[in-house]
This record gives C-alpha cells, sequence and structure tokens, in this order.
C-alpha cells in the first residue's frame, strides 16, 4: 500500500475506532458538562490525561504508515511492525 493511501486510511481508521471510544461515547454519556463545584485543576488534570493517553495509539498509528500499510485488518502491513510503542505489545 502507498504511503499517502496508509496515511489517509490509518487517520480514518483512528478516528472510527479509538475516537468512537474516547471522543463519541464519553460526549453521548456526559455532553462534556461537569458540576458547577468541579475545580478547574481536576479538569485540567483530565485534559493532560486524555493528551498523554492519545500519544501512545497516535505513534503507533504512524509506525504503522511507516511500514506501508494499517492497524486495520482490511489493510496490514507487508511487515511485522516492531518499532515504537508496538515493540511492547504481544498478541
Amino acid at each position: 500500500m502507498q504511503t499517502s493511501r496508509a496515511a489517509i486510511a490509518s487517520a480514518a481508521f483512528f478516528v472510527a475506532a479509538p475516537g468512537t471510544v474516547v471522543g463519541l461515547i464519553p460526549w453521548l454519556i456526559t455532553r462534556w458538562e461537569t458540576a458547577d463545584s468541579t475545580p478547574m485543576w481536576q479538569i485540567i488534570v483530565g485534559v493532560i490525561l486524555i493528551v498523554a493517553g492519545v500519544i501512545p495509539p497516535a505513534h503507533a498509528f504512524v509506525q504503522f504508515v511507516k511500514a506501508g500499510g494499517t492497524p486495520m485488518p482490511i489493510a496490514p502491513t507487508q511487515r511485522l511492525v516492531v518499532t515504537g510503542f508496538n515493540r511492547y505489545v504481544r498478541n
């Protein structure tokens, strides 16, 4: 798979799969509303944790694109991706 096609497919899959779990489902539950009594520091810590949690999957998706494929089973890479965060994942 060409790198540009792999990048587009990986970006779409990133929005569809992890984006649904991290973005859509919490939004459906909370509508991003917090209680008026929620301290600002808790909101800031929550945002920092979310951003930190997005880094490993985003990096893994980039490594798949560099290998010429996607993390989707329908369009796999031609070789095993064992760099970056993928080095520590075992299926």
